[in-house]
């Protein structure tokens, strides 16, 4: 369990409640730092897009995402047809929520595992609406039309820097150790670093964090953390199950 440790949550600012009742569940006190912010788009343009009847494939590629879309096209129903994907189970769970049956991969939420689907292996002339953000690493698309697909991209939402202010670095400062970081997002991360203030970015590193993705604990190693662990994904129980278990570890 989380009895004693305070808990960093990362997730953007008005999507980390359920998180942070979970920590709460656990025996943790949630901290929330959130790492981004995420705005939805209202561009008249890019509802058409998402009307658009002729796309054999729609990938979504987080659960924010699915929020985006279906705030702006709320009547939208994918055609018959088309395969829905997601690129990890928490997406295809907010896809579910909203009738929509979608295929994702069995472990890993990330675009390598998307992409190693077999059901995407061969995609020459498929139309596939790809729905997210601007930014971002910027591989599914390009591997996509290498295959041969046609892919639009359709930005239904908008990921920028979140605010902080003395107040989340005081709550910070002021919280006792052991923290336990969960992230899930390198922008996030690459943020956090660049904002804390030094001497408490340092403290920062020196406690444990778990992450939601091999490549994400290249980055944070890379960012000078050395306790890190792995979670099967980026879902909230399998953040703080991998949490659980990395603060036992710690405490021995």
């Amino acid at each position: 369990m989380l009895r004693g440790a305070v808990v960093v949550i990362t997730r953007p600012s008005g999507t980390a409640t359920a998180l942070a009742r979970a920590t709460l569940r656990m025996g943790g006190s949630p901290l929330l730092l959130p790492g981004l912010s995420v705005r939805a788009t209202r561009d008249a343009a890019v509802a058409s897009c998402l009307h658009a009847p002729s796309f054999d494939d729609w990938i979504f590629t987080s659960p924010a995402a699915v929020r985006a879309c279906f705030a702006l096209a709320p009547s939208l129903r994918l055609p018959r047809r088309a395969r829905a994907f997601a690129v990890g189970a928490g997406t295809r769970r907010a896809l579910a929520r909203r009738g929509v049956d979608a295929f994702a991969p069995g472990s890993g939420a990330d675009s390598e595992a998307l992409l190693a689907l077999p059901m995407l292996a061969d995609v020459h002339g498929h139309r596939i609406a790809l729905v997210g953000a601007s930014g971002g690493r910027n591989l599914i698309a390009p591997t996509l039309r290498e295959r041969g697909a046609l892919v639009e991209a359709i930005h239904v939402y908008e990921r920028h820097a979140a605010r902080l202010t003395r107040r989340h670095f005081d709550a910070l400062a002021a919280a006792p150790q052991p923290w336990i970081t969960l992230l899930s997002s390198a922008e996030a991360l690459s943020h956090l670093c660049a904002c804390l203030p030094a001497d408490l970015a340092a403290r920062w590193r020196a406690q444990p964090i778990v992450v939601a993705s091999e490549r994400l604990a290249a980055l944070a190693r890379a960012q000078g953390f050395d306790d890190v662990g792995v979670a099967r994904s980026a879902l909230g129980e399998d953040l703080l199950d991998a949490a659980a278990r990395r603060l036992a570890r710690h405490r021995l």
